[in-house]
């Protein structure tokens, strides 16, 4: 059942805004958009490889991942969404083929119909602007995590990783040095392409170099400048707008 949404979707706007001028009317018609809530146990799927899905999902809680898999069963993590997230905005244009969503641990998810979405966007060429950044955005973490695998070395690799979680966790206004991150050592390894026992000494490499810790799911940075030196991390690509300013509405009518 349908339900409409008042506060249930404003995570979403906020992180829109931080890239997209959005008017008072155009906030207040996205966390009006309409969601169905569900749970979703760790480790099952929230949409699967191929399905031709009808709705996007929004992260209400918990950790989810993007997933690809290989013919004989090898797992990529490619993409890692904290509540807050719309997960799969793109599904909006292409229902199918985008890869399948895991949640990586217990999460709550609002299903966004495609129709609802495609209609503010209609209505709101400003909204359908912000959607088009967000998903720019995806495209360019993509491609940073593409670079990290194929480029960094092991602990670099990891590094690199928890950079741009505490980026993310930290409001995506400044780091944040000690945070949550419900995360096994197999989950980073899917999503830094090695295996959980050179997950385990990178962590003990990165806790050697006093750069940070990560004990009973919980990271401590202890030289944020340093670990960010040590990974080439650089969160440009991440396309935060501190100002007013820069978030140029292209679309006017």
């Amino acid at each position: 059942m349908l339900t409409p949404s008042e506060n249930g979707l404003k995570p979403f706007v906020d992180r829109l805004i931080l890239r997209s001028a959005l008017t008072e009317p155009e906030r207040e018609a996205l966390c009006a958009l309409p969601y169905q809530a569900m749970c979703v146990a760790a480790r099952h799927p929230v949409t699967r490889p191929g399905e031709i899905s009808h709705h996007a999902s929004f992260v209400a809680a918990g950790l989810v991942g993007r997933v690809g898999q290989t013919a004989s069963g090898q797992r990529q993590l490619t993409a890692i969404h904290l509540g807050g997230d719309m997960a799969d905005l793109l599904s909006v244009v292409r229902p199918g083929g985008v890869g399948a969503l895991l949640a990586l641990t217990e999460a709550t998810i609002f299903r966004v119909p495609h129709r609802a979405l495609r209609r503010i966007a209609a209505e709101y060429p400003a909204i359908a602007e912000a959607f088009w950044r967000h998903c720019a955005v995806d495209t360019a973490t993509l491609m940073q995590w593409l670079l990290n695998i194929g480029r960094g070395d092991a602990v670099g690799r990891l590094a690199h990783l928890i950079c741009e979680l505490a980026t993310r966790v930290g409001g995506e206004r400044e780091q944040r040095l000690q945070f949550h991150l419900p995360l096994t050592q197999e989950h980073l390894a899917d999503a830094t392409g090695m295996t959980p026992v050179h997950v385990n000494r990178s962590l003990r490499r990165l806790r050697e170099l006093k750069l940070m810790t990560i004990h009973r799911h919980y990271v401590d940075i202890h030289d944020w400048e340093a670990l960010a030196s040590r990974s080439g991390f650089d969160a440009d690509y991440l396309a935060f707008d501190t100002d007013e300013e820069p978030k140029v509405r292209l679309l006017t009518a």
